[in-house]
């Protein structure tokens, strides 16, 4: 999804067909005309991703007067791109931390140590590591009351473990409950600490997103932020939101613009966060230190994401101010990740429903997948069959996540 929302975003800026290198290909950039998706075992591990992009650096990237653009696209790639950003700053062009500030933040356990510095708020948390669980130290009350949420800690570590009931994170209503998941995580293979939080009240429409772009030189050049109506309840998605509308919140902004630029952040970064009625505060979940996987919802507003990332790293453009996110944004859209029905029938009936509904009826919505300039018979037919399948997931799984 993130691969083609950028695709799509370099193609209706500058027309130009991207090229994604990757250790499996997934359903959203099959048969498209604007990526060509190159696979390659093992990419998404060391050493096949240094090496094998030091080798096309030598062997195909390798003309001194073009600039070749790298944009992580998930989690692990950005690590390994903060990883070996040394190795490849004389090949490619590209955005990346250091790796010492890039493990503290997409760390959950030391982002929440950031966050206490830089007094930012976010849920009230339990660390929980395997020797806890294995001494046995969690058969009493928490600090906090069920329900909580329980996620891991390490994002790009918990890819690779599989265990009955597994979720991309969970809501638990019972000790009993809490501990038969943190025992079958851990024997599964996991090793590093889960996170427990207080859970805060409310649906989905509690939730934002924000997304910005420091360049290279520590100025932030935009900040857009979505309020999502609507998440995935299906287990492995679980929190992958699903349609956002444009939004705008200046105190959001200035912290969390203040925040980047204190720590010396580059490149996008996309944050999670729920407002808490019972103290009016946004808190924060974490960090992607990337472009979000529903991120088209930024360039489909008006805000195309490869212009911000180009005009910095290829053109070298000179920064003149902070572009900001404005809900009254004659460009702005209602992103849709599901069919219009699906959000009809589940998102919760509210004034934010009805300004989406406002916007859908004047036509100003759209899709990351769906995009006239890139239509094919099999393309069309595959996207259609990847919308159909929420109406039957979130029938199946819906009411189970309410619950």
């Amino acid at each position: 999804m993130n691969v083609y929302g950028m695709a799509r975003a370099f193609y209706e800026e500058y027309g130009m067909k991207s090229t994604a290198y990757a250790s499996f290909q997934l359903a959203p950039t099959k048969y498209s005309k604007i990526v060509d998706v190159n696979v390659i075992a093992g990419f998404d591990q060391d050493p096949v991703f240094s090496e094998k992009l030091l080798e096309l650096a030598k062997s195909k990237y390798n003309d001194p007067s073009i600039k070749y653009l790298l944009v992580a696209c998930g989690d692990g790639y950005a690590e390994l791109l903060s990883q070996h950003k040394e190795d490849l700053k004389d090949y490619y062009v590209f955005a990346a931390n250091d790796y010492s500030l890039f493990e503290k933040l997409i760390n959950k356990v030391s982002f929440y140590d950031i966050c206490e510095k830089y007094q930012l708020p976010y849920p009230k948390t339990l660390i929980i590591t395997k020797d806890m669980v294995a001494a046995g130290k969690l058969n009493q009350e928490l600090p906090f009351d069920f329900p909580v949420a329980l996620k891991p800690a390490n994002s790009v570590e918990w890819l690779s473990v599989d265990f009955e009931g597994r979720k991309k994170a969970f809501i638990i209503d019972n000790l009993t409950e809490f501990n038969t998941i943190l025992d079958r995580l851990y024997k599964a293979g996991y090793q590093s600490e889960m996170i427990a939080q207080d859970f805060i009240p409310g649906d989905d429409s509690n939730m934002r997103v924000l997304n910005a772009y420091v360049d290279q030189k520590g100025n932030t050049r935009f900040m857009f932020l979505g309020h999502p109506l609507l998440e995935d309840p299906a287990p492995a998605a679980v929190g992958n939101y699903v349609v956002i509308v444009p939004d705008e919140n200046d105190e959001i902004y200035q912290t969390i613009k203040s925040f980047l630029e204190k720590i010396n952040y580059v490149g996008f970064a996309n944050f999670d966060m729920k407002y808490d009625r019972r103290d009016g505060q946004y808190k924060l979940f974490e960090i992607n230190l990337r472009q979000g996987r529903s991120s088209f919802f930024v360039t489909l507003s008006g805000f195309n994401l490869a212009k911000y990332v180009t005009e910095d790293l290829v053109f070298n453009s000179v920064f003149r101010k902070t572009e900001y996110g404005r809900k009254d944004n004659p460009k702005a859209k209602v992103w849709l990740g599901v069919p219009k029905k699906v959000f009809r029938k589940y998102a919760k009936d509210n004034a934010d429903k009805q300004y989406a509904e406002k916007l859908i009826k004047a036509g100003r919505y759209g899709t990351t997948l769906f995009y006239d300039k890139d239509s094919s018979i099999r393309r069309y037919v595959l996207m259609k069959y990847a919308f159909h399948n929420y109406v039957t997931g979130f029938k199946k799984y819906f009411s189970e996540k309410e619950g």
